[in-house]
């Protein structure tokens, strides 16, 4: 049998993670170095390896059901080869050191279970539908990939030069970097020759670090009840996927 399909043969590597292609993770486990996975994120495996769901914790379960933010995970344990994969989203592994990662949760495949994680609050008197007032901060030293509608652009930040980004593209940044929330002055009122420009919450960062942006703003979360009509469909409105996550504040 001869087909073009045999050029995406299963990559052969010695890296413990590693890309099989653009949108699919692979993960060679050897028996004592379990990782965790998003609920239902494996398309294949080989060897000897089972799948449990992963503990929450009474403060993580509590932090979930309050703010949204958290994490449905799966432990990935034994001897072989996982691959995972979710929506055909771009993968891109990252490592985590002393430097730590605040991200969005939707945005993670998976992580080293030597890592820990745990619901922050960013700064601001709102949520906002994106975003959110409330990430997930991940510190340790393990790799963690995380996904993306599209190719990313990754803007370095420093002293002299900060970043503002778009709320609903954002994806992850470095955990030292200082967060305010903006949202752009609306001119829908007054007469410009601008006019409305559309653009809402803004995330502004100062200090040394990098930022993670998607090509896509607001990917709808998994699971989420879209609901009716065309414009729920679209993520808007009162039943839609952004009108999902409003009140979302963690008190």
């Amino acid at each position: 049998m001869q087909s073009p399909l045999f050029a995406h043969n299963d990559v052969q590597t010695q890296d413990r993670w590693s890309l099989q292609n653009q949108q699919m993770l692979r993960i060679t486990l050897e028996g004592h170095d379990d990782v965790l996975a998003r609920k239902g994120t494996m398309v294949a495996y080989q060897g000897l390896i089972e799948f449990d769901a992963e503990y929450q914790s009474t403060d993580q379960a509590y932090a979930r059901a309050r703010t949204g933010e958290g994490l449905d995970l799966m432990r990935c344990h034994g001897q072989g080869t996982v691959y995972l994969a979710n929506l055909a989203q771009y993968v891109h592994i990252m490592d985590v050191e002393q430097e730590g990662l605040t991200v969005d949760s939707a945005y993670v495949l998976a992580l080293d279970s030597s890592l820990h994680h745990e619901v922050i609050a960013v700064d601001s008197m709102y949520g906002i539908s994106g975003s959110g007032k409330y990430q997930l901060n991940i510190t340790g030293r393990g790799k963690v990939a995380l996904m993306t509608s599209g190719a990313p652009l990754l803007m370095q930040v420093t002293p002299d030069r900060y970043i503002s980004c778009d709320a609903d593209a954002i994806v992850a940044w470095s955990t030292g970097l200082r967060v305010q929330m903006q949202a752009q002055t609306q001119s829908a009122g007054v007469w410009r020759r601008r006019g409305n420009t559309g653009e809402g919450w803004e995330l502004n960062f100062m200090g040394s670090g990098f930022v993670l942006v998607q090509p896509s703003e607001l990917l709808p979360p998994q699971n989420a009840v879209i609901g009716h009509g065309l414009a729920a469909q679209y993520g808007l409105g009162a039943h839609g996927a952004r009108g999902q996550n409003q009140g979302n504040v963690w008190s």
